[in-house]
Order: C-alpha cells, then sequence, then structure tokens
C-alpha cells in the first residue's frame, strides 16, 4: 500500500512538473469574428415552424422535358475538366483524413541492415576488431506509439474531416453550377433560333412585300420612293439574320467547351424553348442546409476551429512509447543466435519549453484563419439570400411583363393586319404598313426574349436554391 502510494505521488510530480514545463500562450488574442444568425439575414430562427418548401431534385434539368438538354448535363457531368479539378481535389482531402487517421494508431516496422565495415583502431572498440573490417546486422522490429494526450492529433483529424466535407460541397456546388450554365446557355441558344424564326419570318414577308410593291409602281399606283424603301428593308433584315447565326455559333461553341468535348459544336441538335417550371417564390427557411456554398463555408469554420484546437494542444508536451526486439551482431554468422538478440521500451517526452515564439505565431495565424473563415461564412450567407431574393424578384417581374406583353402583340398584330388590308385596298401607303411591320417585329423579338429570360430565371433560381444539394448526398 505505501509502494502505491509512492507510486501515484510520484506520477503526480511528473504530470505537475510537464504541466509547468509547458510554453506559455496568454496573452495570445482568440477568434474575434461572429457568425451570423439565420435571423440577422431574414431568415427564420426556427426553420421547422416555417412552412414547408418543395423540394428539388438532383437531376432538376429533366423537369424541362428535353432530352437533348438532360444528354448534354448528363454527358458534361462525366466529362468536364473544371468538375474532374474539383473531385481531385475532394480526394486528396479524403487522404488528408487518412493521414490524419494514422497519427492515431501504433506504428510497427522491421528494420533489417547489414553493413561491411572497417572499425577505427582509435575508438571505443579495442583489436581485434580496431582496425579490421567486419559485416555488422540487425534484424528487429520497431513499434512506437503517440499518446495523444492533449488531444493534437484529434483536433487535427477533426480540422481533416471538416476540410473533406467542405470539399465534397465543394465538388456537388461545382456540379450544380456546370448543370446551371448549360441549361441557361442552352436556353440561350433556343433563344437566338427563335429570333432567327421571327427574322427568317420578317424576310419572306419584306420580300413578298417587294413583290407587290413593283407591282404597284408597274400599275402606276406606287412611286419609286416605295420601291426604294421597301428594297432597303432586305437587307438590313438580312443584317440581323447573319448576326444572330454568329452568337448561335458562338453560343454552340460555348456548351460544347461546358460538356467537355469541342466536337460537339458541329452536332448539337437544334434548341428549342421549353415550359417554365413551377418554383417556390419566397424565401426558403433552410437555406443555410440547402445550398453546397454555404455547407462548405460552415464545414471550413469548423475545420479551422479544430485546426486553433491542435495549434493550442501543441503548446503542451508530447509523449511517444517506443519499443524494439530483434537481433544484432557483428557478423552475420551470429545473427541468428540468442545471444545477440536485444529488445527495448520506454517513453520519449518532448517539452516545448522554449521555442522563440513560434507556438505564439502558429496560434495566432490559425486565430487568424478562423476569422477569416466565420467571415467568409457570414459573406456567402449574405449573398445566398441576396442571391434567391434577386431570382424571386426577376421571375415574378417577368411573368408580369410577359402578361403585359402578350396583350401588347396581338393589338400590335390587329394593327399590321388591319395596316396590310388597307395597303392592299390602296387606302394607305406602304410606309404605314412598314412601320406597323416593324413594331410587330419589336414585339415578337421582344416575347421571345421575354420566354427565354424567364427559362434563365428558373435555372439561376434552382442554383441559388442549391440545385438539389440536399437530395444529391
Amino acid at each position: 500500500m505505501k509502494y502505491k502510494k509512492m507510486t501515484s505521488l510520484a506520477a503526480l510530480l511528473v504530470a505537475t512538473g510537464l504541466l509547468a514545463a509547458c510554453a506559455d500562450m496568454s496573452g495570445v488574442a482568440g477568434s474575434e469574428a461572429k457568425l451570423r444568425e439565420a435571423a440577422s439575414v431574414g431568415l427564420p430562427a426556427d426553420a421547422s415552424a416555417a412552412k414547408p418548401q418543395p423540394a428539388l431534385r438532383a437531376d432538376w434539368w429533366i423537369d424541362f422535358g428535353d432530352a437533348d438538354l438532360s444528354a448534354l448535363i448528363t454527358q458534361a457531368l462525366t466529362q468536364s475538366p473544371s468538375l474532374k479539378i474539383a473531385e481531385a481535389r475532394l480526394n486528396k482531402a479524403l487522404s488528408v483524413v487518412d493521414l490524419s487517421k494514422s497519427a492515431l494508431l501504433p506504428t510497427v516496422g522491421l528494420d533489417v541492415q547489414a553493413t561491411r565495415q572497417l572499425f577505427t583502431k582509435n575508438s571505443i572498440y579495442p583489436p581485434p576488431l580496431g582496425g579490421n573490417i567486419y559485416t555488422m546486422g540487425t534484424a528487429q522490429f520497431e513499434a512506437g506509439w503517440e499518446i495523444d494526450f492533449f488531444g493534437k492529433n484529434k483536433a487535427a483529424l477533426d480540422a481533416a474531416v471538416g476540410a473533406a466535407k467542405a470539399a465534397e460541397a465543394d465538388t456537388q456546388a461545382a456540379r450544380i453550377l456546370l448543370a446551371s450554365n448549360i441549361a441557361r446557355s442552352w436556353f440561350q441558344l433556343a433563344r437566338l433560333n427563335a429570333q432567327l424564326e421571327v427574322a427568317n419570318r420578317t424576310l419572306a414577308q419584306r420580300e413578298a412585300m417587294l413583290g407587290l410593291v413593283r407591282q404597284r409602281v408597274a400599275a402606276g399606283l406606287d412611286t419609286s420612293v416605295e420601291l426604294r424603301t421597301s428594297e432597303g428593308g432586305l437587307p438590313e433584315v438580312r443584317q440581323q439574320i447573319e448576326a444572330l447565326q454568329e452568337q448561335v455559333q458562338l453560343t454552340k461553341n460555348a456548351i460544347a467547351a461546358l460538356a467537355g468535348d469541342p466536337r460537339l459544336a458541329q452536332s448539337l441538335p437544334a434548341a428549342h424553348m421549353s415550359k417554365a417550371l413551377d418554383l417556390p417564390q419566397t424565401l426558403p427557411a433552410n437555406l443555410l442546409g440547402v445550398r453546397p456554398d454555404i455547407v462548405a463555408a460552415r464545414w471550413r469554420v469548423e475545420a479551422s476551429s479544430r485546426e486553433v484546437a491542435s495549434s493550442k494542444s501543441q503548446f503542451y508536451p508530447n509523449v511517444n512509447l517506443m519499443a524494439f526486439a530483434g537481433f544484432s551482431s557483428i557478423g552475420l554468422g551470429n545473427l541468428h543466435d540468442a545471444s545477440s538478440s536485444q529488445w527495448g521500451v520506454g517513453p520519449a517526452i518532448r517539452l516545448p519549453i522554449f521555442e522563440g515564439g513560434k507556438l505564439r505565431a502558429n496560434l495566432r495565424a490559425k486565430n487568424a484563419d478562423l476569422d477569416a473563415a466565420i467571415e467568409s461564412y457570414n459573406s456567402s450567407l449574405i449573398d445566398a439570400v441576396r442571391d434567391v431574393a434577386d431570382q424571386v424578384a426577376s421571375s415574378q417581374s417577368i411573368a408580369r411583363q410577359a402578361a403585359q406583353q402578350g396583350q401588347t402583340e396581338a393589338a400590335v398584330q390587329a394593327a399590321y393586319d388591319l395596316a396590310v388590308q388597307r395597303y392592299n385596298a390602296g387606302i394607305s401607303n406602304y410606309l404605314q404598313v412598314l412601320a406597323a411591320e416593324t413594331a410587330l417585329l419589336n414585339q415578337r423579338k421582344l416575347g421571345v426574349d421575354l420566354a427565354a429570360r424567364a427559362l434563365d430565371a428558373n435555372v439561376a433560381l434552382i442554383r441559388a436554391l442549391g440545385g438539389g444539394y440536399m437530395n444529391a448526398n
């Protein structure tokens, strides 16, 4: 009993001595940044009490009902170099997790050596060793285990896990961004194709009107003024068609590059307008969990906080248990003899008493990294709320504009039809027809643009709402 008390007292004294030998971290300012709460950016504080929002599917592009678009996005998700870069970063982060796990486990190795050596006459080895050449052999197992008393390795592992989770969320964000960029470019191509149809119809109308004007000039009903005016309208429309065709090709090139295969630019099918989807028109209460960029930023905060904890643990002693067992001899013929056996076991203790300010500087740097991670999260949260609010506002405005534009186009179409009838009856001149046709052309272009903007806003809102991130996990 007395021996146990003495042993306990000795252990207490040793522990006290170790703690006293720790480096001093006093005076190092901690992190000062604070995470923004949901309520501070307009989100409900209790997401569970808010009205539930319909969840977006991970393959949301299928809902547009365009098989060509779905095929393009599917191909891009398997071939895009930008996405492969994000996946490579994730794999690297996962390897760091495995590396950090290994620090918590014992290590065992086998050391086998054979060295031909001339022993000096003027050292600790007397003749006949000194002055002669012998082969030294060693064969032994070695083991070591760093006892993580103060949680340094555990904190490093938690930091690596946080970084890996952030990289995983970043990969999903890259997938969503790639899919949304292809969809938006595809609908841009559909807009250009629709504009080409309008321009081609306009060209056909003006060619027909030119034929009619020529007939009226020949009959003496119109003058050369109407003829030259009608002829001048054709090059203008042809120039518009050429400009649209240029934009079509450039957009195809962009889509092919996004899909990871530039050859697709020459074989893309015709893109047509799709019907806009019915999406939520309010700020979702669960925005913090559905956007991968916010999730990634939150995991980076967690990783940085664990790195601070790991840096603090470096101010405390480091204890390793070392052991070895095997054989060692001068001359390989004696290596397997029992008399050549050797073993050893014992602790190795490192005391960070004075590090020249290195540990304190490292801790200050990690605290600064944590501040930066927190403010980056806050910035991502604010940007996300603004992004959703912008897309909702645009979607609602486009819908109202489209309703008004539809009524305007119907009225302009009726005015154009009436102007043509009056011209054919000889009641009005060609300039009135041309003015009515220009107004109709503008309305048709505006209608196409609004339809394309509605689709673009759809895709932008889907991305702002997380692009089905929750259902992709």
